[in-house]
């Protein structure tokens, strides 16, 4: 006898409406936790500079944007869903921080607008795995769960520092690297931003992520028990923030020789402008001006006059002889040295050697050296621009399709003799190579037979292919952070900006206003002595975050086998 079916149609109706109702709720809270994500990434991108956010803000919001994403990550519920919720943020952030490279490929490189903003968009997506996967590293090591003690809270808060810090060294080193929006500079006027002479760039990263992750492990749901343990990691990070504030303190170098008399000079010529034929002249007789131009008023005359990268954009041997002689009656009548950024054509053991380098010459340099390229105080350009400065293989197709004049430079030496010019050694970088601080280091350490070490740093940039835009304002704070690892002042010479004098401590002491032809007159005083910094690189903190890992990865362990 079969038994009738006595389901009630109306329970399965309601049943079917409960699937689709949760279905349909959960990719709302999908779509919103998405959003969220986008969101404090883009807000997280307005640190790296001030304007819009002022320079006090910065710190605490990029803190602040990070804990939102910590949280997602190390809370997920697969390794997937970490990947994707960090490489939304981070993509967004990057997005949004680099929007500029949209200027230089499409109102100088002239590439249209869909692909240079796919350019953007793609390049954003790819560096955005790097930092994304050390989320999802720290959430492989320590997960986060809803109940977890408070030990295990400590443990994904040092998992996730240790897990972004790791990956974004990776991404500042693979294929040349492209560490530019690392979080460290959103900290140069932060407590932890004392950490930078002993451990670097990296090292203030790693703190402002232990931070970050420190408020997102204190986040319990209300049906929870609260434990006042909880709170370890955030005290943790408060205490090194005093730390912090106390190794700020520190005199990490003395004033070393007399202060040096300076003029940065900033050319401000119109990029489109730069490397055109008929506008080249005009641009050298400007710089020429601005050069020869005696002190104002009340001004003391300048021992060293400083002009950005590539105020000759032809190769020098390729300039006419009587512009060179033009050149060394400036310095003769202005009794003064002449630093400047030039693309040198040298031809080294029987081969055509091509730099983008500077040079420093005077009333007394001859017409021969200077013809040549063969100065005794010249800086050949070590760290070169992909696509800019060099063409990675299987990417002549791209650089093809750019109306911008590149081509493959030959690099520099890793250590190179500092300038010396009126008892200060300044030590030259061009461009984005202050954006490797490890890379600036050989040359401030003592030389093969024990000569002192750079008391200066220069930096020689034409951002003119960025227009005036974050890039200029974020590269300021890129510098500080340079002088803040160094304890050395720097100087910064640009085409339009900004044109800037930093102490060692990281303080601005004069800058030209930006996109405007100037002279910004100033002095620096010289600095001697070693940060921790100095001496070891990034090898201190990248080793501290190696063993963290390894001493994480032995507790993982040590778990699934319980």
């Amino acid at each position: 006898m079969s038994i009738p079916d006595k389901r009630d149609p109306r329970a399965e109706d309601a049943a079917g409406t409960g699937t689709a109702g949760s279905t349909r709720l959960g990719r709302r809270r999908a779509g919103i936790g998405a959003a969220c994500m986008i969101v404090a990434g883009a807000v997280q991108a307005l640190t790296f500079a001030p304007d819009p956010l002022p320079d006090g803000a910065l710190a605490l919001v990029q803190v602040l944007m990070l804990a939102i994403v910590a949280r997602r990550q190390l809370a997920a519920p697969t390794l997937r869903r970490a990947l994707w919720d960090g490489w939304l943020f981070h993509f967004a952030c990057y997005a949004l921080g680099l929007y500029w490279l949209y200027v230089s490929m499409h109102d100088y490189g002239g590439l249209s607008s869909p692909l240079a903003a796919a350019g953007v968009l793609a390049l954003s997506a790819f560096i955005a795995l790097f930092p994304a996967a050390g989320g999802v590293l720290g959430r492989w090591l320590a997960p986060l769960r809803a109940d977890a003690a408070p030990g295990r809270r400590l443990r994904a808060a040092l998992a996730f520092a240790c897990g972004l810090a790791a990956l974004e060294w990776v991404r500042g080193t693979l294929w040349t690297g492209f560490p530019w929006l690392n979080i460290g500079y959103a900290h140069v006027d932060s407590p932890y931003a004392g950490w930078a002479p002993v451990l670097g760039v990296y090292g203030v990263a790693w703190l402002a992520a232990f931070a970050a992750a420190a408020l997102a492990v204190l986040w319990r749901p209300a049906e929870t028990s609260r434990d006042p343990r909880d709170g370890m990691a955030a005290a943790l990070a408060i205490v090194a923030a005093l730390a912090g504030w106390g190794l700020s303190h520190i005199a990490w170098s003395r004033p070393d020789g007399a202060p040096l008399r300076v003029r940065l000079v900033q050319g401000n010529i119109e990029q489109s402008q730069k490397f055109d034929p008929a506008q080249m002249e005009r641009g050298l007789l400007q710089h020429m001006n601005q050069a020869s131009m005696p002190p104002a008023a009340g001004e003391a005359a300048p021992q060293v006059i400083i002009l950005p990268e590539t105020v000759l954009p032809v190769f020098q041997d390729q300039l006419d002889p009587r512009a060179w002689d033009l050149w060394r009656r400036i310095a003769e009548e202005r009794n003064a040295t002449i630093v400047m950024g030039v693309p040198l054509h040298r031809v080294v053991d029987g081969r055509d050697r091509y730099t983008n380098s500077a040079v420093a010459f005077d009333a007394h340099t001859s017409p021969e050296a200077l013809r040549t390229g063969e100065l005794p105080m010249r800086y050949d350009k070590r760290h070169l621009v992909p696509w800019g400065e060099f063409v990675p293989p299987g990417f002549h197709w791209f650089v093809r399709m750019l109306d911008i004049p590149l081509g493959d430079f030959d690099r520099g030496d890793a250590r190179q003799v500092p300038f010396d010019i009126a008892g200060q050694r300044l030590a030259l970088n061009i461009c984005y190579e202050d954006l490797f601080g490890e890379e600036l280091l050989p040359a401030l350490r003592p030389g093969p037979q024990g000569e002192p070490g750079a008391s200066i740093l220069v930096n020689l940039s034409n951002l003119g292919w960025f227009g005036d835009t974050w890039a200029l304002r974020q590269h300021l704070q890129i510098g500080r952070m340079r002088t803040l690892e160094t304890a050395r002042p720097m100087l910064a010479a640009t085409n339009t900006g900004l044109t800037v004098s930093i102490d060692p401590q990281g303080h601005v002491l004069a800058q030209a206003p930006t996109m405007q032809m100037t002279a910004l007159a100033t002095t620096v005083q010289g600095t001697t002595g070693l940060t921790p910094y100095v001496r070891t690189g990034n090898t201190a903190i990248m080793g501290l975050v190696a063993l963290g890992l390894l001493g994480l990865l032995a507790t993982r362990r040590r778990g699934l086998a319980a």
